[in-house]
């Protein structure tokens, strides 16, 4: 079985991450070929297991470009010769559509898209020319997959998808790999010492991240916290820039992107998102995993996705003295922070652990591909 990728980019992000973690569960029977809408924009690769079969074709025509017809012919051409298409967001759409265009008559193989999230330029408003655009790109797509409630409301209704082709997957964790004890010097550059408590992130370094709006929420702790921000991205320097303004850069760590985040969040005392937009972040589920307790905007699913007792502590992003309130409240009461943290492991054990995930995703590629099962 040969399947296509088709990534709005394959850097190491969530989505990017599930799909080497779904590449890694479906075994070296089936051929994967990935492409990234943004050339060399593969970080993502080194959590691709070696034993599975994965190609990274130079040659397929760009996912970039405005959408004129022999562009869109081109990119229908190079999709036939697989039994699955699979696209992944917006920067992969135009593949959508030259599927659901020439498809038919080309005899293109059947086509899942997966929607995790919008980039910051659609982080407070969808823009109405694509929700239009997707509408009708999406009319042969055989299944719609989407990570969170509130994308699947989205689909249902700006986007006009039937009820029976929108599958809502939760994203998954190999749950059991994140009760370790990390040691010490498991970061690169960084070493945990005994007098110093860790607020950590996982996260891209990009804008819908806001990552210097938890730069200034931490600037509020006290001395003895450091703040371990672990990825990599273009927002790099404007996050460094907001720690040195305010006087905390020799407590901001950037250690960059770790491939194996079950080796190392057990370093952190307290994890924090603060992004503008999220849908169903696989951050918080490996920090509920881990037991940490979870001060986050209110975004997504977030407020569904923990405890009950963590709730208290997803904040609307507006109100940012809250947010600081919310973290202040936790760094300072250690055993609150470990009581929601253990309900925080209970609930991610018991809802969101990768063999649920794996079989959900096997099941809709394999209603794709009006099969009784995938691989």
């Amino acid at each position: 079985m040969r399947v296509l990728h088709l990534h709005s980019s394959f850097n190491a992000g969530g989505k990017e991450l599930r799909c080497a973690k779904l590449i890694n569960a479906f075994g070296p029977g089936i051929e994967h070929d990935i492409v990234s809408a943004i050339p060399g924009a593969m970080g993502a690769k080194v959590a691709i297991s070696p034993r599975a079969r994965v190609n990274y074709p130079t040659d397929f025509p760009s996912l970039q470009g405005k959408p004129l017809p022999r562009r869109i012919e081109r990119i229908a051409k190079a999709m036939a010769g697989y039994d699955l298409v699979l696209t992944y967001n917006w920067g992969a759409m135009d593949a959508v559509m030259a599927h659901t265009l020439l498809g038919p008559r080309m005899g293109l193989p059947p086509l899942v898209h997966h929607e995790d999230g919008f980039n910051a330029d659609e982080a407070i408003k969808l823009k109405t020319s694509r929700n239009w655009y997707r509408r009708l790109a999406l009319a042969h797509a055989e299944v719609l997959v989407v990570p969170s409630r509130q994308l699947e409301h989205i689909a249902l209704t700006a986007w006009a998808q039937p009820r029976g082709k929108v599958h809502r997957i939760a994203n998954g964790i190999q749950t059991s790999d994140y009760g370790r004890k990390a040691r010490r010097d498991a970061l690169p550059r960084v070493i945990k010492h005994d007098d110093e408590s860790w607020l950590g992130t996982i996260a891209g370094l990009r804008e819908v991240k806001n990552l210097p709006r938890l730069v200034r929420a931490f600037s509020h702790l006290p001395d003895n916290w450091q703040l371990v921000i672990l990825g990599e991205g273009p927002e790099r320097e404007a996050i460094l820039k907001q720690a040195m303004a305010l006087d905390v850069g020799y407590r901001v760590h950037m250690p960059g992107f770790i491939a194996d985040p079950a080796k190392v969040i057990g370093l952190f005392d307290l994890f924090a998102l603060s992004s503008d937009s999220e849908q169903f972040p696989i951050s918080v589920v490996e920090a509920m995993a881990a037991g940490l307790a979870v001060v986050s905007t209110d975004v997504g699913d977030v407020a569904q996705m923990v405890s009950e007792a963590n709730r208290p502590y997803v904040i609307p992003k507006e109100r940012e003295s809250d947010y600081v309130d919310a973290l202040e409240a936790l760094a300072l009461d250690p055993v609150g922070r470990k009581k929601v943290g253990e309900a925080n492991r209970t609930r991610a054990r018991a809802e969101f652990d990768e063999a649920t995930m794996v079989a959900a995703y096997r099941q809709a590629y394999a209603k794709a591909m009006k099969r009784e099962r995938f691989g």
